[in-house]
């Protein structure tokens, strides 16, 4: 019988414990959240150069999360790239491969003729700063450095440039027209 209720106790005590681990968990989170300070970063591009977000501090960022073998990011690369080419010049476009080879990054950048700008996470080290869970994730970051949206999901153009509006001090405009 007391061996039933050390258990019993035991058990008890134990779920207690994990319950308070969990709820202390999920308050001390060290993932941004939209109103923070983007966390910076400092990583290489497909040329070899050193990218920093705070590069850009000034000007409106996109920070786009992708992994080539990704379904719903290949879905999106003609998207990104449409954007790119009609407001790449009013607002940045970054996007961060996660964990993957240069040359697997190079030969996607050529097979959707991509011309934004890449960085190569090749540890995925911004993950967890980011709170990322899978690709393609994405953060508008305003001239202040602080992210204003996240999106989960791929994006069509229109979506960014709606998106961008938003939050943008000046909005953006075609540049084809």
């Amino acid at each position: 019988m007391l061996r039933k209720l050390v258990r019993i106790t035991i058990v008890v005590l134990l779920g207690i414990a994990f319950i308070y681990m969990a709820i202390n968990l999920g308050k001390k989170s060290t993932a941004a959240e939209v109103g923070d300070i983007a966390p910076n970063f400092t990583l290489e591009d497909v040329d070899g150069n050193k990218v920093s977000l705070s590069d850009f501090r000034g000007e409106f960022v996109i920070l786009n999360f992708f992994a080539s073998w990704c379904p719903p990011c290949r879905e999106e690369a003609p998207e990104l790239q449409a954007f790119e080419e009609e407001y790449g010049k009013q607002t940045k476009l970054l996007i961060l491969s996660r964990a993957e080879p240069k040359v697997q990054v190079q030969e996607f950048i050529k097979e959707f003729k991509s011309t934004s700008t890449y960085l190569l996470d090749y540890n995925d080290s911004m993950a967890k700063p980011y709170g990322i869970v899978g690709q393609p994730e994405t953060f508008f970051i305003d001239e202040s450095g602080i992210i204003r949206y996240h999106h989960i999901g791929p994006m069509t153009k229109e979506f960014m440039v709606d998106t961008v509006n938003k939050y943008k001090k000046t909005p953006i405009k075609n540049e084809k027209e």
